[in-house]
């Protein structure tokens, strides 16, 4: 009990380091407004597209179109990013966002909205989208301190848990009161918050690589750049972006599957699928308050973290096949929320610690890209496995899927060590020709 009050304390301590910057605390505050905002836009577009066209395909199109953009484009978009200010950046990803999530009530109001115009939005909003998250992690080490990246991914990361919690409720209530259509009015406020939230921000350092040419050419090169520092240069972010990237492949389908699992394993009600999904929130949030407590990790070392949360975590989703009471059941999803809430601020700080600031938005967008393609595929082979073999067999799937990356992480362990070894040989060699040529 002593170890626990202390381990808040600590949390508690690190909230407040974080939060007496102001930098720290506009883009948190946007960051919670639009998030909340994204999650009350969530439920609602899914129901305004499913209520009236009453196909769960055409629901379903709704999320392909907003995964393709990434796949397809992710990597160009980070050198675009990296070529410009990644306040500015975010603040005209912001305003596009508003202005397209508007078109869709007006255009309904108009009688003008066909589901192709829908699909078409989402599709346009998904492409400005992908660029956001490569945005704001090549903006979080130029706010913090080195050790305090961990942290301040964590913050983030709460940010988006909240959204999770509020936004699904906040959006049924809407959708009584106003209707789906208008509760788009809701989002579009929330990115206009957010970008004015980010007027205030003050980076250290130059944002921008300088490079104002758009050319393809010069572009594949920047690209290449990019594609070089991580397969050949920096191997060990290699690692951790593989990592991330299997265990997406099961974290993800878990989320998509998990009325399915409430449904046909765990038999409860909409309200009590509604308790599952607040479960797995907590469970995220437990793991971000705890990211905030625990002191800076070397590389390797957070790979011990990540492969135990992999296990934990897969252990868990293969106990629910015991047909547990709903808080029973609760409390294991609440253990796979936690278990995928450390993964991404350990992967994150660690690109951000190893990444030169001009490069980072390059960066994140590959790896950003990576874990999509694993997600979607994750989302695409757990759900025919359920139509085929039933919900059992997608749970089994998602549980081995956990521990295969668990595996693969303790395997990878020793060229973990390796790698970090002959990075720091090489970092002693720079440092010392930097002496002596002074």
């Amino acid at each position: 009990m002593m170890r626990l009050f202390e381990a808040l304390r600590d949390s508690a301590a690190g909230w407040r380091r974080l939060l007496k910057d102001r930098n720290v605390r506009w883009l948190y505050a946007g960051q919670l407004i639009s998030q909340i905002g994204d999650g009350v836009t969530k439920v609602a577009l899914l129901w305004f597209v499913y209520t009236t066209t009453e196909s769960a395909l055409k629901m379903t199109l709704i999320g392909v179109l907003q995964t393709v953009p990434p796949l397809l484009f992710g990597p160009f978009a980070g050198v675009v990013l990296d070529r410009m200010s990644k306040r500015t950046a975010m603040i005209l990803i912001d305003l596009v966002r508003t202005g397209l999530l508007v078109l869709v009530p007006v255009l309904y109001a108009f009688g003008r909205l066909t589901l192709t115009w829908l699909y078409i939005l989402v599709f346009v909003i998904a492409l400005f989208s992908m660029a956001f998250g490569p945005a704001l992690n090549a903006t979080l080490p130029r706010l913090v301190k080195k050790d305090q990246l961990i942290g301040i991914n964590a913050l983030m990361q709460s940010a988006m848990t909240a959204g999770q919690l509020l936004g699904p409720a906040l959006s049924g209530l809407l959708i009584a009161a106003i209707g789906a259509q208008n509760v788009l009015y809701v989002n579009a406020g929330a990115f206009l918050v957010s970008a004015l939230c980010k007027f205030p921000l003050r980076m250290s350092g130059a944002e921008a690589s300088g490079r104002r040419q758009s050319a393809w050419l010069q572009a594949l090169k920047d690209l290449r750049e990019g594609l070089c520092f991580i397969f050949v240069k920096q191997r060990l972010l290699l690692l951790l972006m593989i990592v991330a990237s299997v265990f997406s492949f099961g974290a993800t389908g878990f989320v998509y599957l998990l009325p399915m699992i409430g449904n046909q394993i765990l038999h409860v009600s909409s309200v009590g699928l509604g308790w599952l999904w607040s479960s797995l929130s907590i469970g995220i949030l437990a793991a971000t308050v705890w990211l905030l407590a625990i002191k800076e990790q070397q590389i390797c070392r957070r790979m011990w973290m990540i492969a135990a949360a992999s296990a934990v975590g897969g252990g868990a989703v293969l106990v629910l096949l015991l047909n547990w009471s709903l808080p029973l059941a609760a409390a294991l999803i609440a253990v796979i929320g936690g278990s995928s809430g450390l993964i991404t601020p350990l992967v994150s700080a660690s690109l951000q610690e190893r990444t030169p600031k001009d490069l980072l938005a390059r960066v994140f967008s590959v790896f950003n890209t990576g874990s999509m393609a694993f997600a979607m595929l994750g989302m695409t082979a757990l759900g025919w496995a359920s139509d085929s073999f039933g919900a059992s067999v997608s749970l089994i799937t998602i549980g081995a899927a956990q521990l295969a990356a668990a595996a693969f992480t303790m395997m990878l362990l020793p060229l973990c060590y390796r790698l970090a070894k002959e990075s720091a040989s090489r970092s002693s060699q720079a440092g010392l020709r930097r002496a002596s040529s002074a």
